[in-house]
């Protein structure tokens, strides 16, 4: 039974069916040609990525070449990406390195500069040079160091809050101490005072008034 094609004619069909088989082929054209493929059968963009391991953009892309009806000049299309390091491509970089190989079907657990290299030309076709992506690696991650340091509580500006805190609350006992020491003495000295009005009332008989 003949395959009912979504977007792609007969002849387109069996012109990307040939050329994936090529074993010269490189493995970015052999991944747009899984798309565009993949797409035909009307297979969802979320599952083609995870099935030829590209970022969404670049599946947008070469399905819209299947859909336009111009999937047999693959060859002749602009890459759609630029050919020059962009801001996407480090963002992109930086979420590689928080995430495993293994999500990408590598049989590795950890990157490698080189393989993180690899991955991104498939990704955006930006082709750089070891020497030069290790640069760009660098500046990643002290983006990132950075962007970390900037989301954390300044620790010794904490520490100095609380010793000042701790000052405060030592003078404050200090003062309350002294307040309490100057009650007592003055109530000792109300108690003295109270004592001697008594001693005069107690011997007023004896006395007489001292007031007639």
């Amino acid at each position: 039974m003949e395959h009912k094609h979504l977007y792609l004619t007969t002849f387109q069909h069996k012109l990307l069916l040939k050329k994936l088989y090529d074993d010269a082929l490189s493995q970015l054209n052999r991944q747009r040609i899984k798309i565009m493929i993949l797409a035909d059968q009307g297979i969802p963009q979320s599952e083609i990525c995870a099935e030829v391991g590209c970022c969404a953009s670049t599946a947008r892309h070469w399905i819209h070449m299947a859909r336009s009806g111009m999937a047999h000049l693959w060859e002749d299309s602009p890459r759609g990406r630029p050919k020059v390091v962009t801001d996407g491509y480090l963002e992109r970089l930086g979420e590689l390195m928080s995430q495993s190989p293994r999500d990408y079907k590598y049989p590795f657990a950890r990157w490698t500069a080189d393989w993180l290299r690899k991955h991104l030309a498939q990704e955006y076709d930006i082709e750089v040079s070891l020497r030069h992506f290790k640069r760009l690696l660098k500046q990643v991650k002290d983006a990132k160091a950075f962007k970390d340091s900037i989301n954390q509580p300044d620790v010794a500006l904490l520490q100095n809050n609380r010793t000042d805190q701790e000052h405060k609350t030592t003078d404050l006992s200090r003062n309350n101490s002294l307040r309490i020491a100057d009650l007592t003495i003055e109530g000792k000295q109300y108690k003295k005072t109270s004592t001697s009005l008594t001693h005069i009332e107690k011997n007023s008989n004896h006395y007489g008034n001292l007031n007639a």
